[in-house]
């Protein structure tokens, strides 16, 4: 199953016997807060025009727990989550389709926390909504409640002291951006650097110029020339857990499984006993 749709083949699924449920992820980090500007509002965004039938959910409230020492965007409780998705209609039967406005991470996140916790056929919508041709509505559905009982896997997700272990071991990449892993840079968390022996590995970099994924050829290219060969042991941390999503869709587009670090960057920094390295290099 692949982990991404394009949006005609999003329009087909929709005029199908078994269309998929449609999930609006719209939401972007801010630095609301030293910028001194209004925080971003996917909701206001939803009303003013989504996919026909499709239901909000908010990564904040609904894909992640209070921010703490877990990291910004921690785990949600799954009760809670699988309550709101159940409210958003998704059922173990129907595929599930997600999107955002355009960046992928947020609709990445989505994609994860389904897939990781038993959902059987969830794929993101290559390119947002911006690669979406068809008419937008206002109307705010209700649908039926679905039956989805989030189940987590046992491997795919990493605590810190399994990210640190798999940066000796493996392959640990770092989503964020080149000049916040050098540590030149740190916008967001307490100290700038990065987790010793990750790679620099910005998500930017796996999309192109219309914010669609590269052909698997190119991104397969990619992480095996950043160390992703054959039987190698791979995890992806950021800042905290959403744009690392995007970078762990990326993967599974390759064909590359990988395990995600949710606390990422945000957890592993806010303790002083953690070793943190900066440059250009893993070390």
């Amino acid at each position: 199953m692949n982990a991404i749709i394009s949006a005609s083949e999003l329009a087909s699924d929709l005029a199908g016997g078994n269309p998929p449920v449609l999930l609006d992820v719209r939401w972007q980090l801010t630095l609301a807060k030293a910028a001194g500007e209004p925080a971003f509002d996917g909701r206001a965004e939803y009303a003013a025009g989504h996919l026909p039938g499709a239901v909000y959910v908010d990564l904040d409230r609904e894909l992640a727990s209070a921010p703490g020492p877990a990291g910004r965007h921690p785990l949600p409780d799954l009760a809670e989550f699988g309550a709101a998705m159940r409210r958003a209609g998704v059922t173990a039967g129907r595929p599930v389709v997600v999107y955002d406005g355009g960046q992928g991470w947020a609709a990445a996140r989505a994609w994860w926390l389904l897939s990781w916790t038993g959902h059987p056929d969830v794929r993101v919508l290559d390119g947002g909504l911006a690669a979406w041709q068809g008419e937008l509505s206002t109307h705010e559905p209700t649908p039926s409640e679905g039956d989805f009982q989030p189940v987590p896997a046992r491997t795919g997700l990493l605590d810190a002291d399994g990210a640190a272990a798999l940066a000796r071991s493996g392959l640990l990449l770092d989503a964020r951006a080149a000049e916040r892993y050098r540590g030149d840079v740190e916008p967001i968390d307490r100290i700038g650097g990065h987790i010793p022996g990750a790679v620099s590995a910005p998500t930017q970099e796996n999309v192109g110029p219309d914010g669609r994924f590269l052909p698997v050829a190119q991104l397969r290219d990619r992480f095996e020339a950043l160390g992703a060969a054959d039987g190698t042991a791979v995890g992806v941390y950021c800042g905290s857990g959403v744009s690392a999503a995007h970078e762990a869709l990326a993967l599974a587009v390759a064909g590359i499984p990988a395990e995600l670090y949710v606390g990422s960057w945000s957890e592993w920094s806010s303790d002083p006993s953690r070793p943190v390295a900066v440059g250009p290099g893993p070390q």
